[in-house]
């Protein structure tokens, strides 16, 4: 059987079914009203509570990022027009709460699974997740208990919730099999921070699966098979102890310089949400932070945070890193990212309208506040600071002109900072990569967002699923202008990184090392197997095979060339890339 791989990994091992049969929710009339809207009210108020505690368990075991799906449910709970129409509808029918809250959430969740945007529509999940929390609160139903579960179990299920997947114990569970699911679902973000191989989409996979049948998950090919024969266990079995062959392997990278097998040095640095990501940063030796992504203070919250608060969140990375060097992008709310106090006004096109750098520079007092508690935290370490979305010259000098200001008023209250921090922009809009020459003459370094340069230079929205053959790393386009943003950058004494998802991509950083980047910053556990990489390169051949991607018509050119040469199999690859290149003279 094959679904749709949303982890990577081998599981072997016995089946435990998740049974989660429909509940019947009974219509009932009420004489109390007014009973029915309490137990309503009491029935938020402990859901709220265990999800706070789930939020708690969740950051101790995955971190920050991932925990954060729960204070949304929280949020989802403390929507007062929602709860209205639930209590509406008890009072004008006088029915029980249970129903009436089933009846208003199947409207939100069909209005949900309607969006055409298959992020936006996976949502639909949460308010499921959420509401069925509240409605099981109201019925006596206990949630899900995974206490029974063995070692080595193969969860089968027709659907996980993040709460459920957040309560896991990685130790027991070998994989993950459901019926419904995509890689964007918040359950499949979690399985992944997890390390749990994870296959969904397999229709009525639960009535084909029985209790205690041996099975085998690939999470990286999607396939599935239910008591396997002989040959068939020997095959994955040797995969398998062949990946964890491979995790020790990149284990090993751990205190290695990452240099090529010429002498090309690099820096691998990773990305972070909150001080919270900072101890796998360290576990996985990065070499610094290369995008601390400061917005995630400012979120989740109902008002904004002092330059009190900010400074402390800021300080408490800073001395963990040491003498590591952490890149502080300012502000960067506006598109998809908004915040409650923000008077941020509907738009037609919020990615192309008032967000990230125009925003600050709209809310002076705003940015000011944030660029104080970053040179007050300096003195804490080595901090670097990045400007988001800047288009145009002006808005650097702006932003400079700013930043030159709270230099002067904490200068004039006697606090303490560094004044020789290195002040780089992010490079993600076509005009930037354009004047990047001009650009770099103003700035340190250079940082390049590949997943908005994508998005402006092809002109897609890439959460458009119509229009994801379009929304490519691997595109000539964005390629050449990459290759001119680093050569402006030297030329101008400055380094360069790069920051987006093409980073961490094991096909293209033979490309980027061709290219001469100076940095590459990337989600934490991506790191040691990139070290992995540019430590069996040779930066000479890389650079042919950069010029030679610079040629070609499509993406799609690009990638199969990039495959043939460096064909990624467990992270083996580099010595299949020696034997191919030969083949290919």
């Amino acid at each position: 059987m094959k679904g749709l791989g949303v982890s990577s990994g081998i599981g072997i091992g016995k089946a435990f079914i998740i049974d989660k049969r429909q509940i019947d929710i009974i219509k009932k009339y009420v004489n109390d009203v007014d009973v029915e809207l309490y137990r309503l009210r009491s029935a938020f108020e402990t859901a709220k509570e265990q999800l706070q505690k789930l939020y708690k368990e969740t950051i101790d075991k995955l971190g920050e990022k991932e925990a954060q799906i729960f204070k949304s449910h929280e949020m989802m709970l403390e929507d007062e027009t929602f709860i209205f129409e639930v209590e509406n509808i008890i009072k004008e029918e006088k029915i029980n709460a249970e129903y009436a809250l089933n009846e208003v959430s199947n409207i939100y969740i069909q209005m949900f699974q309607k969006i055409e945007d298959e992020y936006l529509r996976e949502r639909s999940e949460d308010i499921k997740d959420v509401m069925n929390r509240v409605i099981r609160i109201l019925m006596g139903i206990v949630h899900t208990n995974f206490s029974e579960l063995e070692e080595n179990s193969i969860i089968v299920a027709k659907d996980l919730t993040p709460s459920d997947t957040a309560q896991i114990d990685r130790k027991k569970v070998a994989a993950i099999i459901t019926e419904i699911g995509g890689k964007t679902s918040h359950a499949a973000i979690i399985a992944r921070n997890l390390g749990i191989p994870t296959v969904v989409g397999l229709n009525n996979i639960t009535d084909k699966i029985r209790p205690n049948d041996t099975v085998i998950c690939d999470g990286k090919t999607g396939k599935v098979l239910i008591n396997p024969n002989e040959k068939q266990l020997y095959h994955y079995t040797q995969k398998k102890i062949r990946e964890e062959e491979i995790k020790k392997e990149l284990r090993e990278q751990v205190g290695l310089p990452t240099v090529t097998k010429d002498g090309y040095l690099v820096s691998l640095t990773a990305n972070i949400g909150t001080p919270k990501d900072v101890d796998m940063v360290l576990e996985n030796n990065a070499e610094g932070i290369g995008l601390f992504r400061s917005e995630f203070i400012f979120m989740n919250r109902n008002c904004q945070p002092t330059e009190e608060e900010q400074f402390e969140q800021y300080k408490e990375v800073l001395v963990k890193m040491g003498d590591r060097p952490v890149i502080i992008r300012t502000l960067d709310i506006g598109g998809d990212k908004n915040v409650p106090y923000f008077d941020i006004p509907e738009e037609m096109n919020p990615f192309l309208g008032y967000r990230a750098i125009r925003l600050c520079l709209g809310n002076v007092e705003v940015f000011r506040s944030q660029l104080r508690a970053i040179l007050r935290a300096s003195v804490y370490g080595n901090v670097k600071i990045m400007f988001p979305m800047i288009s145009t010259m002006k808005e650097l000098k702006d932003s400079k002109k700013i930043l030159e200001q709270a230099m002067s008023e904490l200068a004039e209250e006697g606090i303490p900072f560094k004044d020789d921090i290195e002040i780089g922009i992010m490079i993600e809009i076509p005009s930037a990569a354009i004047i990047s020459d001009l650009l770099a003459k103003e700035v340190d370094f250079f940082s390049i967002g590949t997943n908005d340069l994508i998005q402006y230079t092809m002109a897609v929205d890439r959460m458009n699923s119509k229009l994801s053959h379009l929304y490519s790393q691997y595109h000539p386009a964005l390629l050449r202008l990459i290759k001119g943003i680093i050569d402006n950058a030297h030329k101008a004494g400055i380094w360069v990184g790069m920051c987006g998802e093409a980073a961490g991509d094991p096909k293209l950083i033979p490309v980027f090392i061709g290219m001469g980047l100076d940095e590459f910053s990337m989600n934490a556990p991506s790191i040691l197997r990139s070290r992995y990489i540019i430590r069996n390169l040779n930066k000479a051949d890389m650079e042919k095979i950069a010029n030679n991607t610079l040629d070609m018509e499509n993406a799609l050119e690009v990638e199969e060339y990039l495959s043939c040469l460096f064909a990624e199999e467990d992270y083996s690859y580099l010595r299949i890339c020696k034997n191919r290149r030969k083949k290919n003279g």
